[in-house]
């Protein structure tokens, strides 16, 4: 069985977030699973996000996804499948 995996780096996080929040309700049915990163300490919080999402195989969605998220400025989107 065919498993795809996207990564999504934000940086700024704060500032992008909310826009990608959106586009992730959006294509909400073909995300099996999302793991979201960042940096976190007393002192600090990181500006530089990740998430991990586990896709649904559509080909065709998984690329309408793809290009709404790299439309945003400040995120890199990754994808493999294993």
């Amino acid at each position: 069985m065919e498993c795809t995996i996207m990564a999504i780096a934000i940086n700024p996080r704060t500032k992008s977030a909310p826009t990608v929040q959106e586009i992730l309700t959006k294509h909400g049915c073909i995300i099996k699973t999302r793991l979201g990163l960042h940096e976190t300490s007393e002192a600090t919080c990181s500006q530089r996000g990740l998430i991990l999402l586990q896709l649904r195989p559509d080909a065709e969605n998984i690329e309408k996804l793809k290009a709404d998220l790299t439309n945003i400025e400040g995120v890199t989107v990754n994808t493999m499948v294993i």
